[in-house]
């Protein structure tokens, strides 16, 4: 009754379909390369692909195949270099972005508040009209610096990108909440 397989456990009854059994005997099929034949034989990549890992050094790119060993060494470093250049974030990196996110939304909710408290103040200085559109160009400052430094530095180095949203904590700090406060005097 054993078929040969070692996972007679986990079939049902009535599995006896000769089709789904792969590799049952042991031996190949007509035509089918042995496990060591397969090994032995060079695997190459397709264009664009990058093997890394142990034993990624013996595997060849398709246009690589018949290149001279210097020039499979220079393309090996620049598709490191280009990997290197692309590599996910950490969790360090996401959690500190999403702690910047958190503070560019509380600027926004600050320029909110402080700019509605100044509003009977700078009736006097501006047009209704100027002073609402300003208001909410202050509003949405916060929110945009925070969206457009996450787009425009993509492709640059975290610290690149840190930099510009430490700038903008520093240059956005939302004046009218901080010298007059959501209670005010």
């Amino acid at each position: 009754m054993t078929t040969g397989r070692d996972d007679d456990a986990l079939t049902w009854d009535g599995d006896d379909d000769p089709t789904l059994d792969h590799g049952a005997s042991g031996e190949p099929d007509d035509g089918s390369e042995t496990v060591a034949e397969a090994a032995s034989t060079p695997v190459e990549l397709p264009e664009g692909f990058t093997a890394v890992g142990k034993g990624s050094e013996t595997l060849g790119a398709a246009g690589s195949a018949g290149a001279p060993p210097a020039a499979a060494s220079d393309a090996t470093t620049a598709a490191e270099s280009a990997t290197d250049e692309h590599r996910p974030m950490g969790n360090g990196a996401l959690i500190a972005f999403g702690v910047l996110g958190g503070v560019y939304a509380l600027y926004a909710i600050g320029w909110l508040i402080g700019g509605l408290r100044l509003q009977g103040k700078a009736q006097y200085l501006v047009l209704d009209v100027m002073y609402q559109g300003s208001l909410w160009l202050a509003v949405l400052a916060p929110l945009l610096w925070f969206a457009t430094t996450l787009l425009l530095t993509r492709a640059s180095r975290a610290w690149v990108r840190f930099a510009w949203l430490g700038a903008g904590v520093v240059l956005l700090l939302p004046w009218p909440f901080v010298m007059i406060g959501a209670i005010g005097q």
